[in-house]
């Protein structure tokens, strides 16, 4: 059964949803949100140098490009910032003079709710123009933010590299398996190693590393020692390297999008004869196809492009020295011999053979 809508209840409501309007408009005018995103991007700019120095100082040996990158970035936004700043003054200023004659008349709405016809009249006044001053609000923003969205965009992309660095390093720092003298970290995500290619909870969480070496997991997590009614009552931290091979390996990689909403970033990793097992399966929290890629470069060495530090020259050559055959029964040898790695063991005799 419908019902008449109260005329003052109705009034009401349409006086305090022009007044919610209106005073998010005080606050708009004054393009607050224009002001805050380009205050972050001259922040972005202004410590990206520091950070690529800290990444370095910190063993990052790739990204050739980023130190001219961010120079480059740190010009133009000195070129241009000055008139986007002067632009969002402008209209800031335009805007809150158009703002002051319906501030000073929202005031009189809540003082009409009693008198109806009187209200009306105001709200028939006022909303029109509060809904104009929104659209004029809105293409201002619109038109400013197209001064430097461009270029916010591709400092964006150069501040998520160097954060997703910065994450692999720590992680590098914190675990249970050395590199290898001049071995480098290439990528690292936030993963979970799924045994059967049908992940469930057991499965363990951890980090995915790729150097320009090796492709490697570790195991990273809390895990429940003690439950009561299903709830963990104690738990404990397990980290230790599950999963290693070099990528030389690696004989293909498949990204695979899971999930209801095919969402969930999945690599399979087949691998040749040699590694601990002949396919891995890894839910990853970055883009799949980024991660295969990623992989393919370093395996097909187009990685080496983007180093900054050249590797060890001694190192190089002790790889390229390594014997074919062992000294002490002949039998071939077979297995890949890493850069910085300083014996191998005969799969034969079990003789090790210093580099």
């Amino acid at each position: 059964m419908s019902t008449t809508p109260n005329p003052k209840e109705e009034i009401a409501s349409q006086i305090a949803s022009l007044r919610s309007q209106l005073s998010s408009l005080e606050q708009n005018v004054r393009l607050t949100k224009i002001r805050d995103e380009v205050e972050d991007l001259q922040t972005d700019v202004g410590s990206l140098a520091q950070k690529i120095a800290v990444l370095r100082s910190r063993g990052y040996v790739f990204g050739r490009d980023f130190e001219a990158q961010a120079a480059q970035f740190a010009k133009q936004w000195a070129q241009m910032s000055a008139n986007v700043l002067t632009q969002i003054n402008q209209q800031a200023n335009r805007l809150q003079t158009a703002m002051t004659p319906l501030s000073t008349r929202s005031t009189s709405l809540a003082g009409a709710a009693g008198n109806i016809a009187q209200a009306r009249t105001l709200l028939n006044q006022l909303k029109p123009q509060a809904d104009a001053l929104e659209a004029q609000v809105n293409a201002a923003e619109g038109q400013l933010r197209g001064m430097y969205d461009s270029f916010d965009s591709q400092v964006g992309e150069l501040v998520d590299q160097v954060e997703k660095v910065d994450w692999m390093l720590t992680q590098l720092a914190e675990a249970t398996f050395p590199l290898l003298a001049t071995e480098a970290g290439v990528m690292a995500v936030k993963a979970v190693l799924v045994r059967d290619g049908k992940e469930d909870k057991e499965d363990p969480d951890g980090v995915l590393f790729l150097t320009d070496q090796r492709l490697l997991f570790e195991q990273k997590e809390e895990v429940a020692t003690k439950k009561i009614l299903f709830i963990t009552t104690e738990s404990q931290k397990v980290q230790k390297l599950l999963f290693e091979a070099p990528v030389a390996l690696v004989e293909g990689v498949e990204a695979v999008r899971k999930g209801l909403f095919k969402n969930e970033d999945n690599l399979e990793v087949r691998f040749a004869p040699g590694a601990p097992a002949p396919k891995i399966y890894v839910h990853i929290w970055q883009n799949c196809d980024e991660w295969k890629a990623l992989i393919n470069r370093v395996k097909s060495k187009d990685i080496e492009k983007e180093r900054a530090v050249a590797v060890d020259a001694a190192a190089e050559a002790r790889v390229k020295s390594a014997p074919s055959q062992c000294p002490s029964c002949g039998g071939n040898i077979t297995q890949i011999v890493l850069r910085g790695q300083d014996n191998l063991k005969c799969e034969y005799c079990g003789f090790v053979i210093r580099l």
